[in-house]
């Protein structure tokens, strides 16, 4: 493998996930890349588990959506062993899925039906019972040398810092502009009713509470009945 070559184009990579805008976005270019990087990769795609169910957070090449779905309903699988595992490793290796695989023998057979010859995964991150994980496919046995997986590895350490500033960065836009939609919305009920700020606040939150909605839902719905009036 020629790791200069792949040096730069893992610099490059840094560089235009940092430019992406949304979390969607930034997971979308993970798995793409992964395919044009990785010599041998047919498919990629970024799996969480979240309080048990297995969810596709992107995709890249077929094989992929189904693959999560299976690990999750069987219980079992690549993602999950290595998320259970002591150790400190998070990189596994499928030299042949063709051959026995005993920790997971249903979706090794189910994985051979959707033609997945070799594979090899990096843990993103773990939380409690909750893990992410990027998976790379081929349709080939053997595809995936140790050389081959640590190219894995090395991208998906770029991806998981990438993902983490995206997750925070998502999380504090959604903060703002909660914070923009709730005080808006207070400013309307002070105006039209002379109420204090606390009371106002008090307003939104009891209907909050009481109709089970989201606060920044009941914020949105007085500015859009105040832009309805105005209309």
């Amino acid at each position: 493998m020629d790791w200069q070559k792949f040096a730069e184009e893992m610099a490059e990579l840094a560089r235009t996930l940092l430019k992406q805008d949304t979390v969607q976005q930034t997971l979308d270019e993970i798995a793409a890349s992964a395919v044009r990087l990785v010599d041998g990769c047919d498919a990629a795609g970024i799996l969480a588990v979240r309080k048990g169910r297995a969810v596709t957070l992107s995709s890249y090449g077929d094989m992929v959506e189904e693959s999560d779905r299976l690990q999750g309903e069987l219980g079992e699988g690549p993602c999950f062993d290595l998320a259970r595992r002591a150790d400190d490793d998070r990189v596994f290796r499928i030299v042949d899925m063709g051959r026995p695989q005993p920790d997971w023998p249903r979706y090794a057979e189910a994985a051979r039906e959707l033609g997945i010859g070799s594979m090899t995964g990096v843990l993103l991150y773990t939380h409690e019972q909750d893990f992410g994980a990027l998976n790379l496919y081929s349709r080939r046995p053997g595809a995936f040398t140790e050389d081959i997986a640590t190219a894995g590895w090395l991208l998906a350490s770029h991806a998981a810092v990438a993902l983490a500033d995206a997750r925070t960065i998502d999380q504090l836009e959604h903060a703002l502009e909660t914070r923009h939609a709730i005080g808006e919305a207070m400013g309307i009920l002070m105006e039209r009713h002379g109420m204090s700020d606390e009371d106002a606040f008090n307003v939104l939150r009891n209907i909050s509470q009481h109709h089970n909605v989201k606060l920044r839902d009941v914020a949105q719905r007085i500015r859009d009945k105040r832009s309805d009036e105005q209309t």
